[in-house]
């Protein structure tokens, strides 16, 4: 207290002694003021670790091109808002198939990019259209299809051996067509099984994401590739069973890429760095591991940051 306060209300004291003298009544006994507690150690030490709120970005908007797997299986809606309310970031989320989030970064149209075909993030980040790529985790794709199961793949040890019974015999099959990186998996399950579906009756095309895909391939009693995690998300809504499952070779890996600056002025590079940090951090890392087991009783995706890429099968 300054000399200013103490002094004024010593004086009020006196007044209020001196009237109630006046009255007859006894004057009350000054009492001391209450002394000021020392702080303690853990006080101390709780005010110096106190959070402190981030300081606002300068440029807050990240634009994010990933895939459609991460927004239909509901992982972006719990990890974008975790991330916008740490560090005051706002991420505008496009969710389209990874060769159109490649293209996106190559034309420097997006910040960062969340996306699962290896093969192709390898040519990006060598073409100089990437600063950091890092891995961020993994689940698997699956082949799920009628329970009547007409080409008899349920079971079956290798999708080689699947799609090699659904060419012939000539079984309704959805493939997305998008270029995303299902699409591209399934290209290449195709190719190793020296067969081109291209032009066959039974071969749909779609053109649109994996949640959409999956209602048609329910709709037409088709067989589909599709990652695990979208499966799971939308299967009370789908007549279709995961028939073959568990091949090393279906393994489905995410890695978040950054767009090299040098693409465009546009590029927030700060804000994209911010994301790609986030997505690898311990905390986030655990949310990720957990995501789904409260309703599907096991995650949808494998926490993967900082393994050794070999771990995956990848040769980086």
């Amino acid at each position: 207290m300054n000399n200013s306060k103490r002094n004024t209300l010593l004086t009020l004291m006196l007044v209020l002694a001196m009237w109630l003298a006046a009255c007859g009544a006894p004057t009350p006994a000054p009492t001391a003021a209450p002394a000021t507690e020392a702080p303690t150690e853990a006080a101390t030490e709780a005010a110096t670790e106190a959070p402190t709120e981030a300081a606002a970005p300068a440029n807050p908007n990240i634009i994010l091109a990933t895939t459609t797997s991460t927004q239909d299986s509901g992982l972006l809606d719990a990890l974008v808002p975790m991330f916008q309310e740490q560090t005051g970031y706002v991420v505008q989320t496009i969710a389209v198939g990874t060769g159109e989030a490649l293209k996106m970064g190559e034309e420097g149209n997006a910040d960062v990019l969340l996306v699962h075909a290896p093969s192709s993030e390898k040519t990006f980040m060598e073409g100089g259209h990437g600063k950091d790529r890092l891995l961020v985790m993994h689940n698997d794709f699956v082949i799920v299809g009628p329970a009547a199961d007409p080409a008899g793949i349920k079971g079956m040890a290798t999708a080689r051996e699947a799609f090699t019974a659904i060419f012939n015999a000539g079984a309704v099959f959805v493939t997305r067509g998008d270029d995303s990186g299902t699409h591209k998996k399934e290209l290449a399950l195709w190719k190793s099984a020296e067969l081109d579906p291209a032009g066959q009756t039974w071969y749909t095309e779609t053109g649109q994401g994996m949640g959409a895909s999956l209602t048609v391939a329910s709709e037409k009693t088709a067989y589909i590739l599709t990652d695990r995690a979208t499966y799971l998300a939308n299967k009370g809504n789908l007549q279709l069973e995961i028939l073959v499952e568990g091949e090393p070779g279906l393994l489905n890996v995410y890695h978040v890429m950054t767009v090299n600056p040098e693409k465009s002025d546009k590029i927030n590079y700060e804000g994209a760095l911010a994301f790609a940090n986030f997505l690898v951090d311990a905390a986030t890392q655990e949310v990720i591991g957990q995501f789904g087991v409260d309703k599907f009783g096991a995650p949808l995706f494998v926490p993967d940051a900082g393994k050794d890429p070999a771990e995956l099968g990848l040769d980086s």
